[in-house]
C-alpha cells in the first residue's frame, strides 16, 4: 500500500469538490443569505488542502485493487469531512459529529437529517444539502474519472470500488468513457425533471432541489413536510422520475438507442418493476382496507400508496404521508421493501434487485437438489448460468449486510433506543434510505440522537453506499500489509 498515492487522488477529489462549494456561494449571495463567506471560506481550504496533497505527491503507475478500495473508502470521507464546514460556518449545527453526520447522509443520499426545523434554515445551506446528494448520487469517483483526466491512471480499480452491484458494467471501452456517458444521462434526466416541474407550476428552487435529490434517490427536501405541498401532478412526475433513478443507468443509455427494447430484455429490470408493481398494490389494497377510499378517494389512495412503495424501494425516502399511520402490515411491508433498494447500476441504495433475484433462484435450486441430490442443477438467471464465484459473492454480500443491520440494531438498542428505532435507523441508514419507522418515522428526524449514535449511523451509510466490502477492508490488515 503506497500512502502517497492515496493521499494524490484524493487531493484531486478534494480539489474538484470546490467547484460545487463556488456554486453553492453563488447561490446564497443570490438569495442575500448572508453566509456566503462560509462557502468560500470552505472552497478555500478545500483548495488547498487538496492543491497540497497532489502537489507534494507522485500516483506513479497504475494503483492496485486494494489501493483503489482504499482511495475509495478515504476519498469518500475526507469529502464527507469537507461537506461538513458550511454547517459549522454558518451556525446552523455546533456539533462537528452533527455536522459530519449530515454531510455524509447527503453524498451517501441515505437522506436522514439532524434538523428538526428545515425551512427555518438558509437558502444557501439548503442548496448545499441537496447538491451534496446530487454528486453522491451517480459517485464521487465516477464523476473524478468523467472529469479528472489525471484519474484515467487506475480507474478501473476505483470504478469497481464504488459503483453498486455485484460486477461492475461498462459502457465503452474506457472506462473515462464509461463515466462521462453515465454523467451524461445522469445530468440530462436531472434537466428534464426540472423541465417538468416548471411546466406544474414548481417555482425553480424546488424545482432544480428536488430534481437533484430525485434522481441521486437521496430524498432531502428544502420543506419539513417533504413533498405532501406538492400537487398531484408534480408528485407523479417525481414518481416517474424516482422509478428511473432505481434502475441501471446504462439500460438507460442503451435505450436512447434501441427504444424500450433493452428494458424488455434485461430480467433484473422485470423482476424490479414487478415487485414495485406487486407491493402497489399490496400497499393500494391496504389502505382501502383500512378505509383510505372513503377518506380520500380512488385517485388519492392509489397515488399515496404508489408514491411511497416507490420512494421507498428506491431508497429516495420522500414522504407525501406518514406512513407510521398505515396498518401494521403497510408498514412491514416498507420495510423489507427497504433491503431490496433499486438495480445494480441505478443510483438506488439497499441490496440491490439483481442479488435479490439470484439468492431466490439460488435458494430454489438448492430445494430442487434436496428432492434430487443425484441431479446436475444450476441456478439460472434469464436463462444464463449464474457462476459459482458471483453466488458465493452475492451470498457473502448478503451475509455481511444482513450482519452489520443486525450488529447496528444491537448497538443502538444498547444505545438505550426503543427496537422499533433500532431496526428502522439501522435499516434506513445500511441501506441509504433516510426515514425508518419509531423515533425516526416519515415525520421525525435524526437530530434528537447522541454522538454514539450518530458516530455508528454514519458508518452504516458509508458501509452501504459503498457496498460493504470497501469500507471493511480497510479493517483488514492485508489491505496494508506489503507482500
Amino acid at each position: 500500500m503506497r500512502i502517497q498515492h492515496l493521499v494524490h487522488v484524493v487531493g484531486l477529489l478534494l480539489m474538484a469538490l470546490t467547484v460545487a462549494l463556488l456554486a453553492t456561494a453563488g447561490v446564497a449571495a443570490w438569495y442575500g443569505d448572508g453566509d456566503t463567506w462560509a462557502f468560500l471560506v470552505t472552497a478555500l481550504g478545500t483548495a488547498a488542502v487538496g492543491t497540497t496533497a497532489w502537489r507534494s505527491t507522485d500516483l506513479g503507475r497504475d494503483l492496485s485493487v486494494k489501493e483503489g478500495y482504499a482511495v475509495v473508502a478515504l476519498a469518500w470521507l475526507s469529502i464527507g469531512a469537507a461537506g461538513a464546514v458550511p454547517f459549522l460556518l454558518t451556525g446552523v449545527l455546533d456539533a462537528p459529529v452533527a455536522a459530519l453526520f449530515e454531510a455524509v447522509s447527503g453524498f451517501t443520499t441515505t437522506g436522514a437529517t439532524v434538523f428538526g426545523d428545515i425551512e427555518s434554515l438558509p437558502r444557501g445551506i439548503l442548496f448545499w444539502r441537496n447538491l451534496t446528494q446530487w454528486i453522491g448520487g451517480m459517485g464521487i469517483i465516477v464523476l473524478g474519472i468523467a472529469v479528472l483526466p489525471f484519474l484515467g491512471v487506475g480507474g478501473m480499480q476505483l470504478f469497481r470500488a464504488e459503483v453498486p452491484g455485484p460486477t461492475p458494467e461498462r459502457l465503452k471501452p474506457r472506462i473515462a468513457q464509461t463515466a462521462k456517458l453515465l454523467w451524461y444521462v445522469y445530468a440530462g434526466l436531472t434537466g428534464a425533471q426540472v423541465l417538468l416541474y416548471l411546466l406544474g407550476g414548481v417555482p425553480l428552487f424546488d424545482a432544480v432541489t428536488h430534481a437533484f435529490t430525485t434522481l441521486s434517490t437521496g430524498g432531502f427536501s428544502p420543506h419539513g413536510d417533504s413533498l405532501a405541498g406538492f400537487s398531484a401532478y408534480s408528485q407523479y412526475v417525481t414518481i416517474l422520475f424516482m422509478y428511473l433513478a432505481g434502475i441501471s443507468f446504462t439500460l438507460h443509455f442503451r435505450a436512447l438507442s434501441r427504444g424500450l427494447a433493452p428494458y424488455r430484455e434485461h430480467v433484473e429490470w422485470r423482476f424490479f418493476t414487478g415487485v414495485l408493481l406487486g407491493a402497489s398494490a399490496l400497499a393500494f389494497g391496504g389502505l382501502w382496507l383500512q378505509g383510505g377510499l372513503a377518506a380520500q378517494g380512488l385517485e388519492a389512495t392509489f397515488r399515496e400508496a404508489l408514491f411511497q412503495t416507490v420512494s421507498i424501494t428506491t431508497t429516495t425516502g420522500y414522504v407525501t404521508v406518514d406512513y407510521e399511520t398505515w396498518a401494521l402490515g403497510g408498514q412491514l411491508l416498507l420495510v423489507l421493501l427497504m433491503f431490496m433498494g433499486g438495480m445494480a447500476g441505478s443510483t438506488g441504495g439497499g441490496m440491490k434487485a439483481v442479488r435479490v433475484q439470484a439468492l431466490w433462484k439460488h435458494g430454489v435450486t438448492e430445494l430442487r437438489r434436496s428432492l434430487h441430490p443425484r441431479a446436475v442443477l444450476v441456478t439460472r438467471l434469464g436463462g444464463k448460468v449464474i457462476s459459482e464465484d458471483v453466488l458465493l459473492r452475492v451470498l457473502a454480500f448478503a451475509l455481511l449486510y444482513l450482519s452489520l443491520f443486525g450488529a447496528g440494531v444491537l448497538a443502538l438498542a444498547g444505545l438505550g433506543h426503543d427496537l422499533a428505532t433500532a431496526v428502522g435507523a439501522a435499516a434506513a441508514t445500511i441501506g441509504n434510505i433516510g426515514p425508518g419507522i419509531g423515533g425516526v418515522g416519515a415525520v421525525d428526524h435524526y437530530g434528537w440522537m447522541g454522538l454514539a449514535s450518530h458516530g455508528l449511523l454514519i458508518f452504516l451509510m458509508l458501509v452501504g453506499r459503498l457496498e460493504i466490502f470497501t469500507v471493511l477492508l480497510l479493517f483488514h490488515p492485508d489491505t496494508w500489509r506489503d507482500r
